[in-house]
């Protein structure tokens, strides 16, 4: 794998100003955007939207890092983000109106499509319970100046930091007649986020109005807009959100019925086992994902891991899962691209796309075996009776028991992601 870039600067960084030291007697250490750029660009070496971005020396210290100025940062023992809380399965439709022509809801390339298609076909009135909303204030601009606690992970105390005209990045705002909500909107699944992208905004627009400020975290990925609410319980204390709400909705037709996943059973051809490690990715959504990402840009193993929420280890196990099912490449030079057969599924509508993916799992045996063994039962198999199934089914380079368990958990959730498909 290349050297990682962040890694090294920070390496440098922790060296010439013994930070460690200087956290272990002062409990921070603040540090300049002048002082990083000496070894790294200030916006590529401080920007970690997820506790698998932070660099090794940060993660095994247990440090994070915090804007406090346009130009400072502080670093310390704080618990900087926060858990996606289990979605809803549910999915709310709803539809564009037919005067937009524009707007296609089967091709969204960015975040803002998304939030465009959101607003327009009326998911964000129905989510913030206000139908009289506008799009107002989006994009960069000052935090103006706050004071908060947060708290201190390594034991139970909490620090005070101030904050003054930190720059801040707001996706979207809606404002009706009751409140302003405050988006921060992505296209990647990931386990946690930093919920500094919802405080600073919610801190500064808090002092600005008058009116209740929600804070929504909005993703978006394979059809579906996922909404989650978070209400700050103490405004001065960065860690006291909690969810609120969380709705899953769609645009497209979603109802795929059990007939249809039957029918892939039976008429599939099975074909022989790629000459390619077998998957340990056990959320296939994320294996979407990942073809999602890809599909916009080309990407080495360190931009998958510096970038999305994924260590290094789990880039290696996602991308190869996703290279098993034909859906993702893997060029001389190092960079993974989706190929023409995975670019041919994600411009497919949600329906066929689903059941295009299903295909492509089912069409290896070990898949249709255990799918077969869920209609004979009602349940999905145990793990030892994967086993069972895997070791008839001529896997490639699995030999130990350790590895086949762990492969067989992947295919235990695969199978458990085909079924929940089943809506009608």
């Amino acid at each position: 794998m290349a050297e990682n870039k962040n890694e090294t600067a920070w390496q440098k960084l922790f060296k010439k100003y013994d930070i460690l030291n200087c956290v272990k007697q002062d409990e921070i250490f603040e540090i300049s955007a002048e002082q990083i750029k000496e070894f790294r660009e200030p916006r590529l070496m401080a920007k970690f939207d997820h506790k698998n971005n932070l660099p090794k020396i940060f993660s095994d210290n247990k440090l994070s890092i915090l804007p406090i100025t346009r130009g400072e940062y502080v670093i310390g023992n704080f618990d900087c983000y926060h858990e996606f809380e289990t979605v809803n399965e549910k999915i709310f439709k709803f539809s564009l109106p037919n005067y937009i022509q524009s707007l296609d809801c089967e091709n969204i390339f960015s975040e803002t499509i998304a939030l465009n298609v959101a607003f327009a076909s009326g998911i964000i009135a129905d989510f913030i319970e206000d139908e009289n909303i506008i799009p107002t204030v989006a994009g960069r601009m000052s935090s103006g100046n706050f004071n908060f606690k947060i708290d201190n992970h390594k034991n139970n105390s909490s620090y005070n930091l101030q904050v003054q005209n930190s720059q801040i990045e707001i996706d979207a705002a809606y404002e009706g007649v009751k409140y302003l909500a405050i988006f921060e909107a992505k296209r990647e699944i990931s386990e946690d986020f930093l919920i500094r992208q919802l405080y600073y905004p919610y801190r500064m627009w808090r002092e600005k109005i008058t009116k209740p400020v929600k804070t929504i975290f909005f993703v978006y990925s394979n059809g579906i807009y996922r909404l989650y609410e978070y209400k700050f319980e103490n405004p001065q204390n960065y860690n006291s959100l909690r969810l609120i709400k969380q709705k899953n909705y769609s645009v497209e037709d979603t109802t795929i019925n059990l007939e249809e996943i039957q029918n892939i059973l039976r008429e599939i051809e099975i074909k022989p086992e790629p000459q390619i490690p077998f998957p340990q990715a056990n959320s296939f959504e994320r294996v979407i994902n990942l073809c999602e990402l890809l599909n916009k840009n080309e990407l080495t193993d360190d931009e998958i891991t510096e970038n999305y929420d994924f260590n290094a280890r789990q880039t290696g196990y996602y991308t190869r899962a996703a290279m098993y099912l034909n859906l993702v490449q893997k060029s001389n030079s190092g960079k993974y691209s989706i190929t023409d057969f995975g670019k041919k599924i994600l411009n497919l509508g949600f329906k066929q796309r689903q059941l295009s993916y299903c295909k492509c799992i089912l069409s290896h045996k070990v898949f249709a075996d255990t799918l077969k063994k869920y209609f004979e039962r009602g349940e999905i198999p145990s793990i030892k009776e994967i086993f069972q199934i895997m070791e008839k089914s001529a896997l490639y380079k699995i030999e130990s028991t350790n590895t086949y368990e762990r492969r067989a958990s992947t295919i235990k959730q695969w199978i458990s992601w085909i079924v929940r498909l089943i809506n009608e």
